[in-house]
């Protein structure tokens, strides 16, 4: 009888572990944050990524504080993306430009090649490469990509495209590198050698280029932009911190609002965003 009543001591006090770890496991296993975007033309839901916490946390938290409420989508291209969250939209006059407004500070690139340009996601807006080389994206400026559908010759051309493009990015951040001294040359008439050092100067970049890998559309990626649509010259160049999960007719439908050669809608689109969890 005592021994029998060890064992059961014992089942229970193994129970009673494996209930406490797997309640354990359970308590720290969070869903994703979900916002929703309200509009005159429907309801969007977004869900906010747990790889990209920077960009989460600092959207939860100007959630939070109200800033996304009665703002403008101030930037509509169809076929395209749809883009708000400027702090000088709230109220601002009709026909005034807007998109430079910001609050003061940027957030780290957390760029993610896990994640692409496809229809529907979420991603931070930030100032150009040649002001901006870390990608630094803005505090509270965002869009939602629409996009358009390819087939499957333009992906392929496109992935030329973009290498050239990178080749060619290359060569501008080796020619400003050496710019006062070409600046230098120039003054004192010596064109042969300017001329000299830009092909020296191309010859190292088609070296560097010819070790890159090359640019190539994963089966997922190809699946999406032939079907649902996206933008891929856009892929690995901003933070993409989550994605429409309810509502990419929405989108559509604020996409295809006139707008005046800024690309501001000649109506007001505005939105309020709120947490959903």
């Amino acid at each position: 009888m005592f021994k029998l009543y060890v064992m059961k001591i014992v089942f229970l006090l193994a129970f009673t572990a494996l209930f406490i770890n797997l309640s354990y496991g359970q308590s720290v296993t969070k869903p994703e944050r979900m916002v929703q975007l309200e509009t005159e033309y429907g309801t969007i839901k977004i869900r906010l990524y747990d790889e990209t916490p920077l960009h989460r946390d600092n959207f939860i938290k100007l959630t939070e504080e109200g800033f996304y409420t009665d703002l403008l989508f101030h930037r509509v291209i169809q076929g395209f993306m749809i883009q708000g969250g400027d702090p000088h939209s709230k109220n601002a006059e009709p026909g005034k430009q807007l998109g430079e407004g910001d609050l003061g500070y940027t957030l780290p690139a957390e760029i993610n090649p896990k994640f692409f340009h496809k229809k529907g996601v979420l991603a931070a807006a930030r100032e150009g490469d040649q002001t901006n080389p870390e990608k630094r994206s803005s505090a509270s400026q965002f869009y939602i990509m629409q996009g358009k559908v390819f087939r499957p010759g333009e992906l392929d051309s496109l992935q030329t495209k973009l290498e050239e493009t990178r080749k060619m990015n290359l060569m501008q951040t080796r020619v400003k590198a050496i710019e006062p001294e070409l600046n230098q040359l120039g003054a004192e008439g010596k064109q042969d050698e300017i001329m000299k050092r830009i092909n020296i100067l191309k010859e190292a970049v088609n070296a560097e280029a010819a070790n890159l890998p090359p640019i190539r559309f994963s089966d997922e990626q190809r699946k999406a932009y032939t079907t649902a649509g996206g933008y891929p010259p856009l892929d690995n160049n901003y933070t993409i911190f989550g994605e429409v999960t309810e509502g990419l007719d929405v989108v559509d439908k604020i996409a295809q609002q006139a707008t005046d050669p800024h690309n501001r809608p000649l109506k007001d689109i505005k939105f309020t965003i709120s947490l959903l969890n």
